[in-house]
């Protein structure tokens, strides 16, 4: 079976077009991006007091909800009961993902259906958005994206600009919002599901990394130390990737089964009989990954070395996001660099250490190898280095405006943005 083709756009911009870079370090390049063009729209959205709710425990459940939004667009969107490669990016409670012209009300309907769903069947509130390129080309910012292949079977988008960020930003003002369906609405989740174990830290710990640049930076000299950043992780064994060889442990019934049940919905009406369905649909993955079976054209031993090459734990959204198995010595290493360029105002950063990494996967067809797995920490991830992050932001914002106070009438106060393009 073959990923269906998109329909051929008006304005003659193919995301599928984009030769992708296999090396990571250079999505820094402006040469892999092309900008989005004005027809097109961001899909954002994010878990609301994910803080809360990791504290509660429930990063899993959060990052499910995350990833359920790509699950859910791809499935809309796709054509022959095959998903479609979309352009997004997983931010750990949320995703941003790119619509084509034409797509907005299949996609705003999808949307609808995961906000409710999140709602009713994962107790947590997410928010959601669909913002016009035009309106964040129109406020100074560009949606200009990349493709970045980890493996020969996989591409992620990678974006810059400063357009992400805009639609972040609208999406916390309530601007653009999607509002939720009727109660009871199921949006089509096939493939999603999370059923591994967290991958514990084999050198150290787990570090999330998240990386922005300063408000005025120098785009070059910021641009720099992020790459400074990236080098200094691809030093750590496996060059920082945080799942080990042959994928992480499973084991039944599986961490995320009641995710799982909740995300396939009622069957036949019933819950209870979804739970027993799955009950022994996962039962008999689980043998057949325990024995390293070949089934048809599914092969458990490749698929894990699939998932491994497959694997999406450092991407570009305006910003770096990286998930890395390091060791303690390594990861101060990296934090004195962050500190450095933080202090010649070149970025903010916000880092979290922990001791495993989670993993939530998208395989809508398992004997294919184009499977997309999503890693972050197990302990907040990059929605507890954001935290950091926006504590610095804030900071930095309050800062400038003492100064402000202070400033001689008719001085110039320059542009506030909550980051810089790079």
């Amino acid at each position: 079976m073959e990923t269906p083709t998109p329909p051929e756009p008006a304005d003659g911009f193919r995301y599928a077009d984009l030769t992708p870079a296999t090396d990571f370090l250079s999505i820094l390049e402006d040469a892999h991006y092309c900008a989005v063009p004005d027809g097109w729209w961001v899909a954002v959205t994010d878990v609301v007091d994910s803080t809360g709710a990791i504290a509660a425990g429930r990063y899993r459940a959060v990052n499910f909800v995350g990833a359920a939004v790509i699950a859910a667009l791809r499935n809309a969107l796709g054509r022959r009961g095959m998903p479609r490669d979309l352009p997004f990016v997983f931010g750990g409670d949320g995703a941003s993902v790119l619509v084509a012209p034409g797509e907005e009300a299949a996609a705003r309907e999808a949307l609808a259906a995961t906000v409710t769903w999140a709602r009713d069947a994962m107790g947590l509130s997410l928010r959601a958005a669909l913002v016009p390129v035009a309106a964040i080309r129109a406020a100074g910012h560009a949606v200009e994206v990349a493709r970045y292949a980890p493996s020969p079977d996989v591409a992620y988008a990678m974006f810059m600009g400063g357009g992400l960020a805009f639609a972040e930003r609208a999406l916390k003002q309530g601007l653009y919002a999607v509002a939720p369906a009727p109660a009871g609405t199921q949006p089509d989740l096939t493939g999603l599901t999370c059923r591994f174990e967290p991958a514990r830290a084999r050198h150290g710990l787990i570090l999330s990394i998240l990386v922005v640049a300063a408000e005025g930076a120098d785009r070059d000299a910021a641009r720099a130390a992020i790459a400074d950043v990236v080098r200094l992780a691809a030093e750590a064994p496996a060059r920082g990737h945080p799942l080990p060889p042959g994928g992480p442990r499973l084991r039944w019934p599986p961490p995320g089964f009641s995710h799982e049940v909740r995300a396939r919905g009622p069957l036949w009406g019933s819950l209870l009989l979804r739970r027993l369905h799955l009950l022994g649909a996962t039962i008999l993955a689980h043998l057949i990954f325990r024995f390293g079976l070949r089934v048809g054209g599914f092969s458990a031993p490749r698929y894990l070395d699939e998932l491994v090459a497959n694997a999406d734990f450092r991407k570009y959204d305006d910003g770096l996001r990286m998930t890395v198995d390091c060791g303690p010595d390594l990861a101060a290493r990296i934090e004195a660099r962050l500190e450095a360029a933080e202090a010649a105002g070149l970025v903010r950063f916000g880092l979290h250490r922990q001791a495993a990494a989670l993993t939530t996967c998208i395989t809508p067809v398992a004997a294919l190898r184009d499977h997309v797995h999503f890693v972050d920490g197990e302990d907040g991830g990059y929605a507890r280095a954001a935290q950091a992050l926006k504590a610095k932001q804030a900071a930095h914002r309050t800062d400038e405006k003492t100064e402000a106070a202070h400033r001689p009438a008719g001085a110039d106060p320059g542009i506030e943005s909550a980051r810089t393009p790079v």
